[in-house]
């Protein structure tokens, strides 16, 4: 399964919760702006599938769908959103750089995994892969250099990120 067709899952559900009347599927997708002040027969009438993957999205740390489609679809992305911070992973040090350049080069010298935040880039340590619900030892990261922030290999990629974005997602939005 790839990472993007997980998320349209998640959206197509929490659409049809929300159609329905679920309270936590409501109380999520009120919290996109053009939701937040309708009654609940407007909402019934007006909720859509887009503002599902808007809510998403924004819950996994991006700006919107389509930074999010590209981020996590394995595209080289000019801002790769808050998704690699989940709360779990907030209270570790890691290292940082503003340049792609020199954090792989800092990767390449220390070890590590390079991944990125938003126009950034930080080097991570096992502990941090751990935490974020990786195997340390999964080939897929030496397959793609145990470089997130321009992944190499598209099935790798994927690989790795259906191991990860459903825990994300389920501390991120609770609905699933």
């Amino acid at each position: 399964m790839d990472p993007l067709h997980l998320l349209r899952t998640r959206a197509r559900t929490l659409h049809r919760a929300g159609q329905t009347g679920d309270t936590e599927a409501v109380v999520l997708l009120r919290t996109h702006p053009e939701l937040r002040v309708l009654d609940e027969a407007a909402f019934a009438e007006v909720v859509q599938r887009k503002h599902a993957y808007s809510v998403l999205a924004l819950k996994l740390g991006f700006r919107s769908w389509s930074d999010a489609r590209g981020a996590l679809g394995g595209e080289s992305y000019t801002d790769m959103g808050r998704f690699w911070i989940p709360a779990q992973c907030k209270a570790h040090w890691n290292v940082w750089s503003a340049h792609y350049e020199e954090a792989a080069a800092l990767r390449k010298e220390h070890g590590g995994w390079l991944l990125p935040w938003r126009h950034h880039f930080f080097i991570a340590d096992e502990d941090y892969i751990r935490d974020l619900g990786w195997d340390p030892a999964d080939p897929d990261h030496d397959v793609l250099g145990r470089d997130m922030a321009r992944p190499g290999d598209r099935d790798a990629w994927n690989r790795l990120l259906v191991q990860i974005l459903p825990g994300v997602l389920d501390a991120a939005v609770c609905v699933r």
